[in-house]
């Protein structure tokens, strides 16, 4: 392994940088920037092409098992740094951790280059906020082998670490990206993909609407549901049927339920 510096201190430039790129979307968006941790998302982002600007880890916390040794791989080939175990232990985003922090260069998807199959499934997302949610919504994605992620207006950075952390790496095996909601209407009606928008207005049983065409599952927030662009643009409304006293569901356990149903119809 190449002779990494070592750092020892908080108040070493570049580990208050690293702090300042967890922290502030501002400080993402000026660099191009964001922060990754763990190693199994950290591998992933390798697979999907990313490019990693520096990486920061702390040889006492990795062990040494194959996929820490393609870390160490890794290590030789980028800018890397070394860190003792007290210093991760305060710049480390998550409870449990792995050792391994990087800087990676932002990568965006745009509409024009979504690249799309015959007859797509895709999750639109009006205006979600909480990244944990979105996280998840990608974990669920990846699992259904949703085709991709659309968060139109979004109220939250995409290279939120808490997105990233929660999506456990699904982040970077589902294409997500981010537009307006008249832009991603415009497209899909384009490219012939059905709006199903998730509502509990003048809506029908979810598991009785087809999804084995182009399909797009739209969801819109926990507290307000999708705005009137939306339900006017829709193909068809459905809802997921509520048998207790409350009236809605988190998010992204609604989304997981309708991607669900869309593979049990297409298989």
């Amino acid at each position: 392994m190449a002779a990494d510096n070592l750092i020892t201190s908080l108040q070493n430039p570049k580990i208050k940088r690293l702090v300042a790129l967890q922290q502030k979307s501002s400080e993402r968006r000026s660099s191009g920037i964001f922060v990754i941790e763990g190693i199994r998302e950290l591998l992933h982002c390798l697979e999907a092409g990313y490019v990693i600007d520096t990486l920061f880890y702390c040889s006492e916390i990795m062990g040494n098992t194959p996929e820490v040794q393609k870390i160490y791989t890794l290590a030789e080939t980028v800018r890397s740094y070394q860190v003792t175990k007290e210093v991760y232990a305060k710049i480390a985003y998550r409870d449990s951790t792995e050792g391994v922090m990087a800087e990676v260069q932002v990568r965006t998807l745009s509409l024009h280059n979504l690249h799309l199959p015959e007859n797509p499934l895709i999750v639109v997302l009006e205006s979600v906020e909480k990244p944990g949610n979105l996280g998840a919504i990608l974990r669920s994605a990846d699992a259904a082998a949703a085709d991709a992620v659309i968060v139109c207006d979004p109220l939250t950075d995409l290279f939120n670490p808490n997105l990233i952390r929660s999506s456990l790496g699904a982040f970077f095996s589902v294409p997500c990206l981010t537009c307006s909601s008249q832009e991603c209407i415009d497209f899909l009606k384009k490219k012939n993909i059905r709006i199903l928008t998730a509502q509990l207005q003048d809506s029908h049983l979810y598991y009785n609407t087809d999804m084995r065409g182009g399909t797009a599952i739209v969801l819109g927030t926990e507290s307000t549901g999708l705005t009137n662009v939306w339900r006017e643009a829709a193909d068809a409304h459905i809802r997921i049927p509520m048998l207790g006293k409350l009236d809605s569901l988190n998010v992204s356990v609604s989304a997981a339920i309708l991607l669900f149903e869309a593979v049990r119809q297409r298989t």
